[in-house]
């Protein structure tokens, strides 16, 4: 299922100059508005699995991503140190997302989804007992790292497991299992924290990913991908390295540093008061991601992918000016923040695994995560060393204007790929 070389399908869109090509050079195969053929099933067996290891792993994730950060300005670090929590999660996630192709490869799936989950949720419950900052910050690297493990590792197996006229249905469902959580994760986060105490969040926080342990044996039969001589895996700087990979992460990036705005600085600079709450608010973009996800998959198997990116970004760009409003202006701009950043999600990842070889599933995932989690971490970190100086409205506006900008990438790309 996974060895090497290039698919009969593929080489010949790229040999014909026939109507399987595209005129215009941005797809590598032929869309069409018509229904899709339900023969070939998507919710098999494993990915049944998949999706339910994925929901439990970020049920206690999401219930932790405000969380930490607050617990770690009341515990003295201000707001700088709320932007290091996420920052310090963000680190370790990228640092081993970048050698995550090959351990997937040496290690296989099974045994790298059992230590994602194991570096997730045993940590987490020893944040109770963090005398200081800093150990917080210690348990949250360790926290990332396996954190860095699952996202490279769900997203290369989803990939692996769907039929691919339907990769971008599959990839939707797979972000519903993500973002689902984050309906609920981060606004009920917050309020246990508030209601109940920081303890009860980390032991949830802890345990529920560890639920997920025995399913992972469900996937032992999942092949992993490996080199032979004709079709070597890329390493991570050559797949950065390519243009038309490149462009994509850097406009998804531009959505992940306003994302990781969002939801370390919300909780921070709005009201406390629902419905008009910070809390609310976060509720609302985890609804329209989840949504909007979902629908952008389905989409990117009956069209174009490129098309969904503008108003994407326009959107996610409106809806980050208008979260530094009050009231209703706040909601709204947090229902139009989720729906920009969930289209933008499939749509990225849609065309990033269109654009690399079946042997390089795991290369494409990394640097899909790489750019999310980049993004998150200069999000908090370096645009949360300007609050103080500037204001949460202000670094609201900038990430808003980063948004609009990276229409510029997609003019290039359209450009480019209509020349290729």
């Amino acid at each position: 299922m996974l060895s090497g070389g290039r698919s009969n399908a593929a080489t010949s869109i790229r040999l014909s100059a026939g109507p399987l090509r595209n005129r215009a050079g941005l797809l590598k195969k032929p869309y069409k508005s018509s229904p899709l053929s339900e023969q070939e099933r998507v919710l098999t067996l494993p990915m049944l699995l998949l999706l339910c290891i994925t929901f439990a792993a970020f049920v206690g994730f999401y219930l932790l991503l405000s969380v930490v950060p607050l617990y770690t300005e009341r515990a003295g670090g201000g707001s700088a140190g709320a932007g290091m929590a996420t920052a310090a999660l963000m680190l370790s996630t990228v640092v081993v997302q970048l050698r995550m192709p090959q351990l997937i490869r040496l290690a296989g799936y099974r045994v790298v989804l059992v230590a994602g989950l194991l570096l997730l949720g045993l940590p987490a419950l020893m944040y109770i007992i963090a005398p200081n900052v800093l150990t917080v910050l210690v348990i949250t690297l360790v926290r990332g790292a396996g954190f860095g493990i699952l996202t490279v590792t769900f997203f290369a197996l989803v990939v692996e497991l769907a039929p691919s006229e339907r990769r971008g249905e599959a990839i939707g469902l797979l972000g519903v299992a993500i973002t689902l959580p984050g309906i609920f994760g981060n606004a009920l986060g917050l309020w246990i924290a508030d209601q109940v105490g920081f303890g009860l969040v980390f032991l949830l926080g802890g345990s529920i990913p560890l639920l997920a342990f025995g399913l992972a044996q469900g996937l032992r039969n999942v092949e992993s991908p490996h080199q032979n001589e004709e079709n070597s895996v890329a390493g991570f700087l050559s797949g950065f390295s390519r243009p038309r990979l490149l462009r994509i992460c850097l406009l998804f990036a531009s959505s992940t540093v306003a994302f990781g705005v969002v939801f370390t600085f919300l909780p921070l600079a709005a009201s406390r008061t629902a419905p008009f709450s910070a809390a609310i608010a976060l509720l609302l973009v985890g609804l329209m991601n989840t949504l909007c996800r979902w629908w952008a998959g389905r989409y990117c198997d009956r069209h174009a992918p490129i098309h969904l990116l503008s108003p994407a970004l326009l959107i996610a760009a409106f809806g980050m000016a208008a979260l530094s409003y009050p009231g209703w202006v706040l909601l709204a701009g947090a229902v139009l923040f989720g729906s920009g950043l969930g289209l933008l999600q499939s749509t990225t990842l849609t065309m990033i695994m269109n654009r690399v070889d079946k042997a390089e599933y795991g290369l494409g995932s990394t640097l899909w995560n790489v750019a999310y989690d980049t993004g998150i971490g200069l999000g908090a970190f370096g645009l949360g060393l300007l609050i103080p100086v500037m204001g949460f409205d202000v670094v609201f506006y900038l990430c808003s204007a980063l948004l609009a900008s990276a229409l510029l990438l997609v003019y290039a790309d359209r450009s480019t790929e209509r020349s290729a």
